[in-house]
């Protein structure tokens, strides 16, 4: 999809790769609905970019997320390619998973965008066409200990997706999946941690791992690729499609 003078929900547009990707986006020419928690942030955006309007939402809420695809659809007139960004980490061992964070989670990183997908589905078919972009992980292409609470719910979400990709193929509607390396944004920082794990981001693997991440603006850039290629997953490193089981 050509993505100039399309309508694009951005979630999660306030900061990291949701911010660098909305950015992208309005300087080829998209018209953009910029979704976070952060209304300050998102009004002060939509004041830079031209063609956007500030849509504040908890993506981790039904209700909020109808009403984002209601206020996109209102002010535009049509929805052409949604972008599910919005999410948070989390780390814990399996055993000791807190069932009450992981629902959260669920609700943020998997509920949320079947939600807007189910929204925005009708609506594109009505167009006859549409992207869906949905971001996981690179993470969900692994078994990483103190990870599969996360990692799971992001496979999960790949695997809706590509399902979705065959169910929508007869409606013109393109569902991808976007599997990011290790960015770098706050997301770390922001990352839920059961406290066996608190500060295994500081062993020397860890930062080893993180001199290697990628700065948003290129997982930007390979979000937008799949929007104009329309492939069925894209990954953050040609490496990753090889990524060991263990």
């Amino acid at each position: 999809m050509d993505v100039k003078g399309k309508v694009a929900i951005v979630t999660g547009a306030s900061s990291g790769i949701g911010l660098a990707t909305a950015k992208l986006l309005s300087s080829k020419g998209a018209k953009l609905v910029l979704v976070a928690r952060s209304k300050d942030k998102l009004e002060q955006l939509a004041k830079e970019l031209p063609d956007a309007i500030a849509v504040p939402a908890d993506v981790s809420k039904v209700e909020d997320v109808k009403n984002m695809v209601k206020q996109a659809y209102d002010h535009f007139g049509r929805v052409d390619i949604l972008i599910n960004n919005a999410g948070r980490g989390y780390d814990a061992p399996v055993e000791r998973t807190d069932i009450e964070i992981f629902h959260y989670i669920f609700d943020l990183d998997v509920v949320g965008p079947v939600v807007a997908m189910k929204e925005v589905i009708p609506l594109m078919r009505k167009q006859a066409e549409g992207t869906i972009i949905n971001i996981s992980s690179g993470t969900a292409l692994m078994y990483l200990p103190n990870n599969g609470p996360y990692s799971g719910l992001k496979r999960a979400l790949a695997h809706i997706s590509l399902t979705a990709r065959e169910e929508l193929e007869k409606d013109n509607i393109v569902v991808s999946v976007v599997y990011p390396y290790i960015t770098l944004t706050d997301f770390e920082k922001n990352t839920i941690k059961d406290a066996s794990v608190q500060g295994h981001e500081e062993t020397p693997e860890a930062q080893e791992a993180f001199k290697k991440a990628d700065p948003p603006e290129y997982t930007a850039q390979r979000i937008v690729e799949g929007i104009e290629s329309g492939e069925a997953e894209i990954f953050g490193h040609d490496w990753m499609k090889r990524a060991p089981a263990t």
